[in-house]
């Protein structure tokens, strides 16, 4: 079933929109080899809707129980998948989604107006080429009316709401495809992060209603082999108490912001700190366990020492901003004090000593 037209997300951005013209025809038009578009318009993934932004037919907007902390950016996330093909499910592992396929992630900040609009500033492509996966981040313009491939990255001073409620300027970094490969790149290859059954296990507000993202996805055929809802492992959100217990959000926090590198396969799995949702080893999640290296831990000696978050170098290094101490290495400009805090309190509740 591919009947579908919008199906119920809109990016409500400035209003530069009322004059923006992002598609030309109609269906979206894939590229799967290189030379990929210089201009988003020109995958047709989204239509102008009055002064809204607004999935293409088919495009089907998501969302994710516990997300990557991003400088407070709002994430309007999407998946487009070829006629005829499907993602196959697995249970603890990225989705495997057939060639042609599309993600795209827009991410944009709130007006100071505080009057509903939104200022887009990247929308990072993930598409399934022939050769593999690539990440290509197109830059929105000062206009607003289409967003630009830059390889190189960017910059952008962009106004966030922090966490005492005042507005501050940031200067908000957009990855460069050597920085998206850092996190994205598991045993070397690159792999879509988010679409994992523990996070699309959720109810998503389609056009239609509320429907589960697994059931909804194999309803119009872009999901193949998913168990039902309760048979599927399903995420805690990070800032909702009845999702599931300190500990099972403290872990879904760390599993989103810190493991995609921080996992075997990921770019920081020589360290040993492992911090996947389904790691167990007590030593692997960092109790009582020294660094590998020497350096950016502030003179503290482990990863993690239970009942003690200001003796743990996995607090020390949330808490910083400076290159290569902080963590995550990129992702953030600045820190995270409500994703701290429930880190901090999960460490003070974990039992044991360090000797």
């Amino acid at each position: 079933m591919r009947g579908v037209l919008m199906a119920g997300f809109a990016l409500f951005c400035s209003g530069f929109f009322l004059s923006c013209n992002l598609i030309q025809g109609t269906g979206v038009k894939t590229f799967v080899e290189e030379p990929f578009p210089d201009n988003l318009s020109e995958w047709r993934l989204f239509v102008k809707g009055g002064a809204s932004l607004k999935p293409n037919q088919n495009v089907i907007p998501y969302d994710l129980n516990t997300p990557l902390f991003s400088d407070y950016a709002e994430k309007h996330r999407a998946v487009w998948i070829p006629e005829g093909s499907s993602a196959t499910y697995s249970e603890n592992e990225p989705f495997d989604f057939p060639v042609g396929t599309v993600i795209a992630k827009t991410f944009a900040f709130p007006s100071q107006e505080n009057d509903g609009n939104e200022k887009l500033v990247e929308t990072r492509l993930l598409v399934r080429a022939k050769s593999g996966w690539v990440a290509l981040p197109y830059i929105w313009n000062e206009e607003q009316t289409d967003a630009t491939l830059e390889v190189v990255g960017g910059t952008r001073e962009v106004p966030v709401k922090n966490s005492a409620g005042v507005w501050e300027k940031i200067r908000y970094n957009i990855p460069n495809t050597n920085e998206c490969a850092q996190c994205h790149a598991q045993s070397k290859i690159m792999l879509p992060i988010g679409p994992k059954a523990r996070n699309l296990n959720r109810n998503y507000p389609f056009s239609t209603g509320p429907e589960n993202q697994l059931v909804y996805w194999t309803k119009i055929g872009y999901l193949s082999g998913a168990p039902s809802p309760d048979k599927a492992p399903r995420a805690a959100v990070w800032n909702d108490p009845s999702t599931g217990s300190l500990n099972d959000r403290a872990r879904a926090y760390l599993d989103n912001n810190c493991a995609h590198c921080h996992q075997a396969s990921g770019s920081a799995g020589y360290t040993g700190f492992l911090l996947d949702l389904n790691e167990r080893n007590a030593r692997r999640l960092g109790y009582c366990k020294n660094p590998n290296s020497a350096g950016f831990s502030g003179d503290l000696l482990y990863d993690l020492v239970p009942g003690n978050p200001d003796e743990s170098i996995l607090i020390y290094r949330m808490l910083s901003t400076r290159p290569k101490e902080m963590m995550p290495e990129i992702g953030r400009s600045i820190i995270h004090p409500e994703g701290i805090e429930l880190i901090r309190q999960w460490v003070a509740s974990l039992e044991g000593e360090c000797e």
